[in-house]
C-alpha cells in the first residue's frame, strides 16, 4: 500500500513538473477572427459550384467584415481566407480527408478514429478560424478583423475546385 501510495505521489509530482506539450495556436499575420459585436461591415458572398460572386473583395486595414456566405451550388463548398501558399497547403490536407472518406461532395462524415490507423489525426478535422465549410442549400457567417495592408485570396480548397477558379482576390488597403 505504500509503495502504490509512494508511486502515485511520485507520477503526480512528474506529471505537474513535466512541460505542457500544445500544438501552437495558429496565427495569421494579415488578421484574426472576431466577435460579432466588432463587425464594421457585412459583405455576402455567393458560392456557386465552381464560381464565387463577387470574384474581388475590397477592404481596408483595421475593418471587421462579417462574411455571409451563401451556398447556392449543389456541392459542399470552403470559404478560406489566406495567400496562395496558405491554400497550396490546406489544398494538400483536404485532399487527405477526401481520401479517409471524411470530405464528401456534399458534406462532411463523423469519423471514426479507431478506424484510421496510421493517419495524422491532428490534420483529420476542418476547425481552422479563417475558413468555414458550407453544405449545398445553407448560409454561413465567418467574421474577420484584417490588421494590415496586403493582397490574399478567398479560396475553396476542396479537391479541384480552385483549380476549376473558384479562387477570388481579397485586397487590404491602408
Amino acid at each position: 500500500m505504500f509503495l502504490r501510495k509512494s508511486l502515485l505521489r511520485m507520477a503526480c509530482l512528474l506529471a505537474l513538473s513535466s512541460p505542457v506539450w500544445a500544438a501552437p495556436a495558429q496565427s495569421y499575420d494579415f488578421g484574426q477572427p472576431a466577435a460579432a459585436a466588432k463587425v464594421t461591415r457585412s459583405v455576402e458572398v455567393v458560392m456557386g459550384d465552381m464560381s464565387f460572386t463577387p470574384k474581388a473583395i475590397d477592404i481596408k486595414a483595421g475593418e471587421t467584415i462579417r462574411f455571409v456566405l451563401v451556398n447556392k451550388g449543389q456541392l459542399l463548398h470552403e470559404f478560406n481566407l489566406g495567400d496562395a501558399a496558405m491554400h497550396a497547403k490546406h489544398q494538400q490536407e483536404m485532399l487527405q480527408m477526401q481520401q479517409s472518406g471524411m470530405l464528401t461532395p456534399n458534406g462532411m462524415k463523423e469519423m471514426d478514429h479507431g478506424a484510421m490507423a496510421g493517419m495524422d489525426h491532428g490534420m483529420m478535422k476542418h476547425d481552422d478560424p479563417n475558413s468555414v465549410l458550407v453544405e449545398p442549400g445553407k448560409t454561413a457567417e465567418l467574421t474577420w478583423t484584417f490588421t494590415k495592408a496586403s493582397s490574399l485570396e478567398f479560396a475553396c480548397n476542396i479537391p479541384g475546385h480552385y483549380q476549376a477558379g473558384m479562387v477570388g482576390k481579397l485586397t487590404v488597403s491602408q
